[in-house]
């Protein structure tokens, strides 16, 4: 489970790193990132219906993400804001390849200390 002091929830921050935040791309992620000023790093998983149209199915992706960000928290830089977009064709994958694809986006990004 991610911390709540690590979660990006409100909808006007969400629209505003997605709007103005970098985007990188690798397989079925997207990662738009933005600098804030806090001593967190926040966090926002997107999995659209286009996905998959099961609720379960979408929700285990999002668990799984939440979870793999948490276990990589301490290696990740201080006072970015993070949305992970989804697009079809992640949920085929299972989880080592879920990590490998996460790992590969925070190092092209440069999230990653």
């Amino acid at each position: 489970m991610l911390f709540q002091k690590n979660r990006l929830k409100k909808r006007g921050e969400i629209k505003k790193v997605f709007k103005e935040g970098k985007s990188f791309k690798e397989n079925s992620l997207i990662l738009k990132k933005m600098e804030n000023d806090l001593t967190e790093s926040r966090f926002c998983i997107i999995v659209s219906q286009k996905v998959s149209k099961k609720a379960t199915i979408r929700n285990e992706l999002k668990r799984r993400l939440r979870e793999l960000i948490r276990q990589r928290l301490k290696e990740i830089k201080i006072g970015v804001d993070v949305l992970l977009i989804t697009l079809p064709g992640i949920e085929k994958k299972d989880f080592s390849q879920l990590e490998e694809n996460l790992d590969n986006i925070l190092l092209k990004a440069k999230i990653l200390k």
